[in-house]
């Protein structure tokens, strides 16, 4: 089938082969101008919203350490142990494990950008109730419930990606989205510093006002976002009737599609896909440093030989240098279809990295600092070229739809683990953490090779007119 349009001189035809639709090169510059155009309205919207969200995630292993020298910390103001420390984090993560899944299917039902202005008014409203806990059990039980509201975001982000992006086009977008949770490191180590100074400021400890101020922005923006965010291709009131049209239809055979729906039988086809469990594997081993580093980062800088308010201002240059790394990696992964490597060569480098940290004198500062840069900038750089990895492998949207969750929402397991390895007896050192996560990384390395190899031999027994699994 061929359509030529005269007023703009294209012609776009259908591969009766691929079934898909080819655009001749008056067309191709009309689908960049799109593509430009959807980067400039769904992709800072959805960075700004994840900043915000992880920003109040991680903002509790700034209040650990938050004017401790005065004894004004999170951990001696409420009478926290190091078990309990511990345990608040876990009931966040128990959450997420529980509360993924779900929320993508909300978010298809209520329209993405109703669901996500309701999970952010409510994870910053958690934040806030975070400044007035007096005891062990209302950290807990607000933890809990910030889990609950935080879990489905980043998922959900991810999900939404692919009704608007090609697979080709995932990985940096998702690395653009994931890299803000290493700019709200650097953020969270400043904005803490400065908030230290505000220790006692009526009547409150610096960790109180840390979780206040933090939690107000996403409370007042769900509403922005409630208006802003767009939701699918097909209903885009701010694209024009022609740019709607090419959107839905350059995605054909792809990507998600909005208003399909999810069947029970896609469902258990999902379920079933043993393969998917590789890459779920794979995601839980990345998780693994992934939690610790983003819990533990003022803690595992404050044994690098710096305390106090330095020990936040500190946190900032690994996650700045993480967020340029993370960015390249995925931007190449992208550009050369080489998602498995990319993966795998990322966690290579951050095993290798946590050994040396692990292997290091205590009292070596200066060269357990740089190379825990190294390690943090390609732990992080590993998950976007993953995520677009499996969303390229997913060729339904009710596989999208449960695929995605599942696989993040596995990556708790991981996370978990990564609470409980930076052990507050084994300071500055901490071996037992620096090595737990090489093991995993390195795991993960060989299991994205793995997943690779099987991809590619199955790839050489399909038929011409069947689907090429993508590596």
């Amino acid at each position: 089938m061929t359509h030529i349009d005269n007023e703009k001189s294209s012609v776009v035809f259908k591969d009766e082969e691929s079934d898909l639709f080819i655009a001749e090169p008056a067309e191709e510059r009309s689908l960049r101008r799109l593509v430009r155009r959807l980067d400039r309205r769904v992709v800072p919207l959805a960075m700004f919203i994840y900043l915000l969200c992880s920003l109040d995630r991680s903002n509790i292993g700034n209040a650990k350490v938050l004017n401790d020298t005065t004894g004004n910390d999170l951990q001696q103001t409420i009478g926290l142990s190091s078990e309990d420390y511990t345990t608040a984090l876990m009931v966040f993560l128990v959450a997420y494990f529980i509360f993924e899944t779900p929320s993508n299917y909300m978010l298809k039902a209520f329209r993405p950008s109703r669901w996500i202005a309701l999970l952010m008014f409510s994870w910053g409203a958690m934040t806030m109730c975070l400044g007035a806990a007096t005891s062990f059990s209302s950290l807990t039980a607000v933890r809990f419930l910030l889990g609950m509201f935080e879990a489905g975001l980043f998922p959900g982000l991810v999900y939404f990606l692919t009704f608007w992006y090609k697979p080709n086009e995932r990985a940096i977008r998702v690395a653009l989205i994931l890299a803000c949770a290493t700019l709200a490191g650097a953020f969270g180590g400043a904005i803490a510093y400065g908030v230290g100074k505000m220790n006692g400021t009526g009547g409150l400890e610096g960790w109180r006002w840390l979780f206040i101020l933090e939690g107000i922005p996403s409370c007042l923006l769900a509403f922005l976002v409630l208006g802003l965010f767009p939701d699918y291709p097909e209903t885009a009131r701010w694209l024009s009737e022609e740019e709607r049209e090419l959107a839905t239809k350059r995605l054909q055979g792809l990507a998600s599609v909005g208003h399909s729906k999810i069947t029970w039988e896609e469902a258990k086809s999902t379920l079933k896909e043993w393969r998917l469990y590789l890459h779920y594997t794979i995601y839980i081993c990345i998780s693994v440093p992934f939690s610790s580093i983003s819990l533990f980062a003022p803690t595992i800088v404050s044994g690098l030989g710096y305390t106090g308010l330095d020990a936040q201002l500190f946190t900032v240059p690994p996650y700045a240098v993480a967020f340029v790394v993370t960015v390249t990696i995925s931007w190449l992964s992208d550009k050369y279809e080489k998602r498995s490597i990319a993966t795998s060569a990322c966690l290579f480098i951050a095993g290798i990295a946590f050994i040396v940290e692990g292997v290091l004198a205590p009292t070596a500062f200066k060269a357990r600092y740089g190379v825990l840069c190294i390690a943090v900038s390609f732990a992080f750089a590993s998950i976007p070229p993953l995520l677009s990895w499996l969303t390229a492998n997913l060729q339904t949207t009710g596989a999208a739809t449960l695929g995605v969750p599942m696989n993040v929402s596995m990556g708790a397991i991981g996370q978990i683990i990564g609470v409980y390895i930076y052990k507050a007896s084994e300071a500055p050192g901490y071996p037992t953490g620096h090595f737990t996560n090489a093991a995993f990384a390195l795991l993960g390395s060989s299991l994205a090779l793995v997943m690779r190899t099987i991809y590619i031999r199955w790839n050489r027994k399909l038929g011409s007119n069947d689907r090429e699994w993508r590596v």
